[in-house]
């Protein structure tokens, strides 16, 4: 059988009928692919639905119980922002009446987020640590409540004396801060001991005064130990202590106002620097200086003054 012959035409670029053949096949391959696609999107269209995977029937279920809690949180919240509303105010009164101060700005301290925000978190267990959050905090509210009303109950009282809440320096600025109370290093000996007060570094001359109203129950001139100490009673057994002055102002038995100049800052006694001793008791027991200074200092200065004289291990004295 002979065999049949094609002629390029250069014209035209026609490889006769293998030429056209081939392009059939290409068109039909196209047409082929093109239907399968589409078909594929349509059953997948169809599959979805009609039919949902495992993952999707959660996610519906965990919408609709998100649908039926929100209201009941809803309510919730705005219960507490009404419960905080109130707290926020009586807390004003509270440090404007007795601290004579304004209350600590708590804004900066809340917005913290206490748990991650990630894939593996879903929205039925943010749903369940906001409620648990939120009986939480009403259970606290009602705790707050009940002590608010036990502070006014004892405030109001007639034998009410506001404990000694201001700094014993007419100028003081947050580098004066010295150690505090607790084992310090001895600046003489080198060895630890026990130090019962705060130490504020000061100019020789400069004002002491008294930290709330009272009256001055001793006074001690001496070149040793603590030196020159004045003592003020200031009622509900709240007692200051104020030592190493360069002299007194005041005499045993008189009332004092807070603020009254009671002495000047010196080195009397053992004292290793310029400085005043400061103590604060109560019933006769050594409490902490820095928890007493809410009316002289801001909330900034006040946990800078904590931090300084925690970490100040030597004493002046």
């Amino acid at each position: 059988m002979a065999k049949r012959k094609y002629v390029f035409d250069n014209d035209s670029f026609d490889v006769g009928r293998a030429g056209r053949k081939g392009r059939k096949i290409l068109l039909a391959v196209l047409k082929l692919f093109a239907v399968s696609v589409f078909l594929t999107i349509v059953y997948y269209a169809l599959f979805a639905l009609f039919f949902s995977t495992d993952k999707e029937r959660a996610l519906k279920n965990e919408n609709r119980m998100l649908e039926r809690m929100y209201p009941e949180m809803e309510k919730k919240a705005d219960l507490l922002g009404a419960v905080v509303d109130g707290l926020t105010v009586r807390d004003h009164e509270i440090y404007e009446n007795i601290f004579e101060t304004d209350a600590p700005d708590l804004d900066k301290m809340t917005g913290v987020n206490p748990m991650p925000l990630t894939d593996s978190v879903t929205g039925e267990n943010i749903v369940k640590l906001t409620a648990a959050k939120a009986d939480v905090l009403m259970k606290s509210a009602e705790r707050v409540e009940t002590n608010m009303k036990r502070i006014f109950e004892l405030c109001s009282g007639e034998d009410f004396q506001v404990p000694p809440m201001f700094l014993p320096l007419a100028d003081f600025s947050l580098p004066m801060t010295g150690a505090s109370v607790g084992e310090k290093m001895n600046p003489f000996y080198k060895v630890m001991g026990e130090h019962e007060g705060i130490d504020f570094m000061s100019n020789i001359g400069s004002e002491v005064l008294a930290a709330a109203d009272g009256t001055v129950s001793e006074i001690i001139r001496s070149r040793k130990g603590s030196g020159n100490v004045v003592v003020i009673d200031h009622g509900n057994g709240y007692v200051t202590r104020y030592a190493h002055l360069q002299d007194i102002k005041v005499t045993r038995g008189r009332s004092v106002e807070r603020g009254t100049v009671i002495g000047h800052v010196g080195m009397s006694g053992s004292s290793y620097a310029p400085h005043l001793h400061y103590e604060v008791l109560k019933d006769g027991k050594v409490c902490d200086p820095v928890n007493y200074f809410f009316g002289s200092v801001t909330p900034p200065e006040y946990a800078d003054m904590s931090i300084i004289a925690v970490i100040t291990g030597q004493s002046l004295d």
